[in-house]
């Protein structure tokens, strides 16, 4: 089997996880009365120290529901240049909401209270009204970068002191609590609405929430239907998400650790420029010198290593539950050993170009 490093979404159910969806007791989620969805929204919502919360298929939609009750079409919302909401949801802002995105630039995903207020407008008829400022903790193109709260409360004063509400895509929430040991109710007090993820690396098959007060989860069951997203038996999933979220939440500390244990040993080989000491939580990502990334990943995958390129010369490498520590210094070696061959071949090639001899 492949060391597979190219997501925490690649992550299978556990044995035990599989026993617990089996007995998993059901009802009619959109009638409300599916015990095992009813005790997964309670607990979300417990955890993050909200009134309610909604289970929805994915992410995106828990975003998307997000947006949808927070602005109206023709709003604007403020979020980072490479945020998941803008950066990896289809367009979704626009086609769902009617929303223009006005894009901060970021470092690592975080942008400033200052970079707020610069970007609001004056209130006139040429300008889309500002309603909604989101925040991705832990950021997905940043690296895995974790918020500080110290950023979160000055961006969340200055959103506050204009009247703008904030959402938190917390799909990787968990590994900014474990990272950091502040709750993820600490961080979730800030926000107004957060989104939460089950299937990445805590493990579960599918699953996402959205917590906030309640008037906003009215809202949002009604727009989840109307995108299509009310299911029935939603136990036999949400069970799945339940256990995940009770046994399987610490063990992220496991992954932070075989991360920079990988960034370590990447930054070690040559041809790969890597600040291991930036790696925060369970991603890595790190350019490699003249090299097509895009072919190299290809090359990674034949030899056993599976990595994601994110730009023309950057892959990405992130660590799970499918992931050992003893898989760790075997990729090193892979990738070691891949980008050797490469440079012996670039090399050899050089040196026959050089006496005039046709490479075909």
């Amino acid at each position: 089997m492949p060391i597979d490093l190219r997501s925490d979404t690649i992550t299978q159910p556990t044995a035990a996880m599989r026993e617990a969806m089996a007995r998993a007791e059901v009802g009619d989620d959109v009638f409300g009365d599916d015990p095992t969805v009813l005790r997964l929204e309670a607990r979300v919502a417990e955890i993050l120290g909200m009134e309610a919360a909604l289970f929805t298929p994915s992410g995106t939609m828990a975003n998307q529901l997000a947006l949808r009750a927070h602005t109206a079409p023709g709003d604007e919302i403020l979020v980072d240049a490479n945020a998941h909401i803008y950066y990896y949801e289809g367009g979704a802002p626009a086609a769902l909401s009617g929303v223009m995105c006005h894009c901060l630039a970021g470092v690592r995903g975080v942008f400033t209270a200052a970079d707020v207020e610069a970007a609001l407008r004056p209130a006139d008829q040429h300008f889309a009204p500002t309603k909604l400022v989101c925040v991705e903790n832990t950021h997905n193109r940043g690296g895995g970068h974790v918020w500080s709260m110290e950023s979160i409360r000055e961006v969340a004063a200055v959103a506050r002191r204009h009247g703008l509400r904030l959402h938190l895509d917390g799909a990787r929430l968990w590994n900014a609590a474990v990272a950091t040991g502040i709750p993820e109710g600490e961080y979730a007090a800030q926000f107004d609405s957060v989104s939460v993820c089950f299937s990445k690396g805590l493990g579960a098959p599918v699953g996402s929430a959205l917590g906030g007060p309640r008037a906003l989860d009215e809202l949002a069951r009604r727009f989840r239907k109307m995108l299509g997203g009310g299911m029935r038996q939603a136990g036999i999933i949400a069970a799945g998400a339940l256990y995940a979220l009770e046994h399987q939440r610490g063990r992220l500390a496991e992954d932070h650790a075989n991360a920079r244990a990988l960034a370590e040993g990447l930054a070690r080989l040559p041809g790969v420029q890597l600040d291991a000491a930036t790696v925060q939580t369970n991603m890595v990502i790190f350019r490699v010198c003249s090299l097509p990334a895009a072919s190299l990943a290809r090359e990674l995958d034949q030899a056993g290593v599976r990595v994601l390129p994110v730009g023309p010369d950057m892959l990405r490498a992130v660590t799970s539950l499918m992931v050992s520590a003893a898989d760790i210094p075997l990729a090193i070696e892979i990738i070691g050993r891949t980008l050797e061959a490469r440079r012996t071949a670039v090399s050899a090639g050089s040196e026959d170009s050089a006496s005039g001899l046709s490479l075909q």
